[in-house]
């Protein structure tokens, strides 16, 4: 097979988290489908019950508006009083960070893992290899912060022939999971487009998963694919947001499709010119209809929660 990523996270087979499902040895793809199976029908089996909101993923194709629906969500959630770190764990999209109105990047946790110092002291990875990790224990250089935010991000591919994401996958994937959250304390992951995560098992831990879709075929296709996955992972909470609709009778169109896919509406963001001004500039969204209709959709989140 290759080179191969175990989806439960076990590091070699007939380890504790090994479900002997076959996937590591299976050689043909039949063997590899029933494998497969084997994942999804255990995760849905040993998926947690719990009401709580505190693990939110915002997935999707590329260009529909993830990271500006994720700007939106926080700053609603703040609102309400929550405390947010906010993961970027998309490897290509650079702007996120100014959204939120911070300056510069963080440091990247892939630096943690970087076999090049650049002239610094080693890092101090003790934090990131603990069993359980709290906001707090992240340091601050990793960190930035402002008004009950933190922002994080895993890092970027910067310079051609740096390798591929896999990494980068493992650590968000590891964070998720071992982050323990207190009360009002929610994680809000703007992940990267597609559903290359969703086949590495990044999504496990996570109790939300939003899938944000707008008005277009291969957006309504990936986010039945999408849900499916979320589904086999034994995720609860799973619900498309329509974003950049232009009007009641597409949005109704699109409610339509979703369902006959499978898919639940949670809400729609209709196009806003004020948000679509901000992703051009590159600068925090500030009030606007948008900002209304994320409240709806945080509203019904909570009051199911509830």
């Amino acid at each position: 097979m290759g080179l191969f990523h175990c989806p439960m996270g076990a590091p070699f087979y007939d380890d504790e988290d090994c479900i002997d499902c076959g996937m590591c040895s299976a050689t043909t793809k039949e063997e590899m489908i029933e494998a497969s199976k084997k994942i999804r029908a255990y995760l849905k089996a040993n998926a947690a019950d719990t009401p709580a909101i505190q693990k939110m993923v915002i997935a999707g194709k590329g260009g529909v508006g993830k990271s500006t629906i994720v700007t939106l969500m926080a700053n609603a959630l703040m609102d309400e009083g929550y405390n947010m770190l906010v993961m970027d764990t998309d490897e290509s999209n650079p702007g996120l960070y100014r959204m939120f109105g911070f300056n510069k990047e963080p440091k990247p946790l892939m630096t943690l893992l970087s076999r090049f110092s650049e002239g610094e002291s080693e890092p101090n990875t003790e934090w990131i290899t603990r069993e359980e990790i709290n906001i707090d224990d992240i340091p601050s250089e990793y960190a930035l912060a402002r008004d009950g935010l933190r922002f994080i991000a895993v890092g970027k591919i910067e310079d051609p022939f740096q390798g591929c994401a896999c990494s980068m996958a493992d650590v968000t994937r590891d964070l998720i999971g071992k982050l323990v959250l207190k009360d009002k304390e929610v994680v809000l992951v703007d992940m990267e487009a597609g559903i290359e995560s969703f086949g590495r098992g990044v999504e496990r831990s996570a109790d939300t998963v939003l899938i944000i879709v707008e008005p277009s075929f291969e957006s309504m296709a990936l986010a039945a694919k999408i849900g499916y996955m979320a589904e086999g992972m034994g995720i609860r909470r799973i619900g498309a947001i329509l974003n950049k609709v232009p009007s009641a009778k597409v949005k109704n169109r699109m409610i339509t499709e979703l369902s006959q896919k499978e898919v639940k509406t949670l809400g729609t963001v209709y196009y806003d010119p004020k948000v679509s001004e901000a992703g051009f500039e590159g600068t925090a969204p500030g009030y606007s209809k948008a900002t209304e209709d994320i409240k709806e959709i945080i509203d019904l989140l909570l009051d199911e929660a509830k």
